[in-house]
């Protein structure tokens, strides 16, 4: 039994302008097979894509809070010219500059239109086949322990795991990477970004979601009420759904 991340699930009270804005800021194209608009790569909708974590933006009532997202998109470039490229494309499709206390780095960091942190980084060799999402990122207290959780829930690999980070892949070697940072702050309030988990074809998602909860997984009611997907929260408290193979 596994599971895999398929989506990155983003709230928005206007979930159309926010998935123009990340189809534009990764060359993908937007869809609206439904209430949400996902966003994947052009050419068709495919999903799951086979290589790529798509974008879900879902439509909710309530605005942000001012608290910072502790689950970010950290975007890929090629080469300095590149970054500041798309640095200023996206500013002219809305995107403002954010301050999380990063002080000077030489990556961007930026908000979408709702007022999502995500960074455009600077050229780094181990993002070089990612394609436009180098990496979903998830502040935590503790690596190690979500590097233990998160093996085990998923079917990628670990690659690294230390006192401050833990890095996971797809086992294929493509697509973005997934990292936990230690942060020193504190969740706070319910998350406007998390993953969509789904089971492979044939796999029974009852049993998935129970082997989540023996492995610290605790379920989570946001009013979602009867739906076929399964809200979870991890051993940190970061929400995440499980969703029907169906």
């Amino acid at each position: 039994m596994a599971l895999r991340p398929v989506m990155v699930n983003i709230k928005a009270l206007d979930p159309s302008a926010v998935g123009r804005f990340w189809a534009e800021a990764l060359g993908w194209s937007a869809y609206s097979p439904g209430v949400t608009t996902y966003v994947g790569p052009a050419g068709g909708l495919v999903w799951p894509d086979p290589v790529f974590v798509g974008i879900d933006v879902v439509p909710v009532p309530e605005p942000r809070t001012s608290a910072k997202n502790r689950v970010h998109l950290d975007l890929a470039t090629t080469s300095a010219a590149h970054q500041a490229e798309l640095v200023a494309r996206l500013k002219s499709l809305g995107a403002t500059p954010a301050d999380v206390g990063q002080g000077e780095v030489p990556w961007m960091v930026l908000a979408d239109p709702e007022g999502n942190e995500f960074c455009v980084l600077e050229p780094r060799a181990i993002y070089r086949d990612t394609g436009p999402i180098a990496a979903v990122v998830v502040d935590c207290a503790d690596p190690r322990a979500m590097a233990r959780f998160w093996d085990e829930a998923m079917d990628w690999t670990l690659h690294e795991v230390s006192d401050d980070q833990a890095v996971l892949r797809s086992a294929k070697g493509a697509g973005p990477y997934l990292e936990f940072l230690r942060t020193p702050d504190v969740k706070t309030v319910p998350d406007r970004v998390h993953l969509d988990l789904l089971p492979y074809p044939g796999d029974d998602k009852a049993a998935e979601v129970a082997r989540l909860r023996a492995l610290g997984a605790t379920d989570l009611d946001l009013g979602q009420g009867d739906v076929p997907w399964t809200c979870l929260a991890d051993p940190e408290g970061h929400e995440f759904c499980v969703l029907d193979p169906s």
